[in-house]
């Protein structure tokens, strides 16, 4: 995150790490909000001596904005995303959901609330944190993490379905060759594509 910074970037991070509750197995995901031009990234990260493992280009459903992925560990546990298309709201406060710090945040060594994929509502301590469950105490949650109502159900209603029949993939997965550039690859994917081109046209910001 220092070295993303270094390069005029502003990255988060979200999840466990965050939260407090991680453990070694934990992946590190570190976001940037907006969307900026793949050399920064790239280019700052490896020289400065990170190695990119692979790259991808994701997009969950036809409705989400298409993401960049930057791993720099072979496991895919080291990450750097951001946005292809502008994020909607609710897509920004997924993250939120999950538990999200900046930068100086982070220097100054803080914890924040947020939920896991198992929908269990992680709320720090000083020596610790407190889980609970989140089913039923929607509105309780929402003021709890600072989002919106919505972005609370959309989880509980992805995430159960997701114990039901299992993970289901996403609509899109592009992996990148060496040679190619994320904006160039999207826009091959832009032409062959319509329903992502959909995505693109969306002007007017929906929740």
């Amino acid at each position: 995150m220092d070295v993303l910074e270094s390069e005029g970037l502003i990255p988060s991070i979200h999840g466990s790490v965050v939260r407090g509750d991680v453990d070694k197995d934990s992946d590190i995901d570190v976001i940037l909000e907006s969307v900026v031009p793949s050399y920064k990234v790239e280019l700052g990260l490896t020289g400065h001596g990170y190695e990119i493992s692979s790259r991808r280009i994701v997009q969950a459903t036809p409705s989400h904005s298409p993401k960049a992925h930057i791993y720099l560990d072979p496991e895919e546990l080291l990450a750097v995303t951001f946005p292809l298309i502008p994020f909607r709201t609710l897509e920004w406060e997924f993250y939120k959901f999950g538990g999200l710090l900046n930068l100086p945040q982070l220097r100054d060594d803080l914890r924040v609330p947020g939920a896991t994929k198992r929908l269990t509502l992680i709320e720090p301590t000083p020596t610790g944190h407190m889980e609970s469950a989140i089913a039923g105490r929607e509105s309780e949650v929402a003021k709890i993490l600072n989002v919106h109502i919505e972005i609370v159900h959309e989880r509980i209603r992805v995430l159960k379905r997701r114990d039901r029949i299992g993970r289901t993939g996403v609509f899109l997965s592009h992996q990148l060759d060496a040679q190619e550039q994320f904006e160039a690859a999207f826009r091959g994917l832009l032409k062959s594509r319509p329903e992502i081109r959909r995505r693109q046209r969306m002007k007017k910001e929906t929740r």
